[in-house]
């Protein structure tokens, strides 16, 4: 990448990472902090407060990915972005489960995943866009790995409120970045823009849709298990980050080569069928996982998929949609926001009733599914000969 596209790629991933940071960052420690709040003995409240930040993602990914195909894409990111500041303050304000789902509420009708992943797919040339996506995607394993470590004990010092007050500072920053840092992009009025339902039933994006959501409903799902097998195997809670974060940089490291062969080679379909089976053999080596090293060791391999897909699919969007980047990334993000919320029903469900191993045999099972379909993709879409650099938008 020419330092450019590098630079606004930076940017755009931290103003990812951030927001994915506001919905990992409760996740260590909501639950304990929920007990003692009114209506926190119950947990389907608590997991609905936790949960409603996707929920109402899902609604607004498609109609704030299509409005920045229209107006461009920094003004709904900006708009976004206050959203997710408003709601981080409602949250901080009372100490209250209502109140508290409220603020996640807002803070999740900011959903701008879609127009940032169209705004680096505006500022990049295609030969390096899978690389780029691959920063972007990154900072969502970045914020889950240094949500296990800070969570704790940012808690302890200033409290669930004091956490999201940080929130909203830190969305105040990438305000700022987002405005001055990052060129502005203008929407292409000659281009026809494809229509809701043409994006929708677009085969190849159908494919690369469903993908998204066997990706994030086995990712929630598994890491409702995963912190018990740890304990299990005699890692306390505490100390779980120990393993999460070093997994998660190593297979950055193993994933780096694969994503620049793909590119240079054009073997981008390869690469992406090769990541699905990986995560299918993280779900096999879970099945038989009695020690802390066996565990970790499924989870490298399920880091290094999850990774890969997480750089290919939403870089393989952006070129079978090129006329409406912004609505095909909306009606992508949504999928992986249902797939999110059904990944968490379903495997607390399996979990209940047929004990913790029944949710990673239905990851393999949904894998092998994905891998059947993802199989019949013709080839992938061949790069412009002739790309702007993306320094000119500048």
């Amino acid at each position: 990448m020419n330092p450019s596209e590098l630079r606004s790629t930076l940017a755009l991933a931290g103003i990812f990472g951030l927001r994915m940071l506001g919905l990992f960052l409760l996740l260590p420690v909501f639950s304990i902090h929920a007990r003692g709040l009114p209506g926190g003995e119950h947990a389907l409240w608590v997991g609905l407060t936790l949960g409603i930040f996707n929920i109402v993602q899902a609604c607004f990914y498609i109609p704030l990915g299509r409005l920045s195909d229209r107006i461009g894409r920094k003004p709904v990111v900006l708009w976004g972005l206050s959203l997710f500041i408003a709601g981080a303050l409602i949250c901080a304000a009372k100490d209250d489960l209502l109140w508290i789902a409220i603020g996640r509420g807002v803070m999740g009708a900011g959903a701008v995943s879609a127009a940032i992943s169209a705004w680096v797919a505006d500022l990049t040339r295609e030969q390096v866009r899978t690389r780029a996506m691959a920063l972007v995607g990154g900072s969502i394993a970045l914020s889950f790995a240094l949500s296990l470590v800070i969570a704790a004990p940012i808690y302890r010092v200033i409290g669930l409120s004091g956490i999201f007050i940080v929130l909203a500072i830190l969305g105040v920053i990438a305000m700022f970045v987002a405005y001055y840092v990052l060129p502005t992009t203008k929407p292409e009025a000659k281009v026809h823009q494809a229509s809701l339902k043409e994006v929708f039933l677009r085969h190849e994006l159908m494919r690369l849709n469903l993908g998204v959501f066997v990706l994030h409903a086995t990712q929630v799902a598994m890491f409702l298990v995963v912190p018990r097998l740890l304990v299990q195997a005699g890692l306390p809670l505490s100390s779980h980050w120990e393993i999460y974060l070093p997994v998660v940089l190593l297979s950055f490291v193993f994933m780096a080569p694969a994503i620049i062969y793909g590119e240079k080679k054009q073997k981008l379909r390869t690469i992406l069928l090769v990541a699905i089976v990986l995560l299918f053999i993280a779900e096999l080596i879970f099945t038989q996982a009695n020690s802390v090293m066996t565990i970790a060791m499924a989870l490298l391999v399920y880091f290094v998929g999850f990774n890969l897909l997480e750089a290919l699919q939403p870089s393989l969007v952006s070129r079978f949609a090129k006329e409406s980047k912004g609505t095909a990334l909306g009606v992508y993000n949504t999928t992986q926001s249902i797939g999110l919320f059904s990944g968490a029903v379903i495997g607390g469900y399996l979990m209940d009733s047929h004990g913790d191993l029944s949710v990673f045999a239905m990851g393999a099972v949904l894998l092998v599914c994905w891998l059947i379909i993802a199989w019949s993709m013709g080839e992938m879409p061949t790069r412009a000969t002739e790309s702007k650099d993306a320094a000119t938008k500048t």
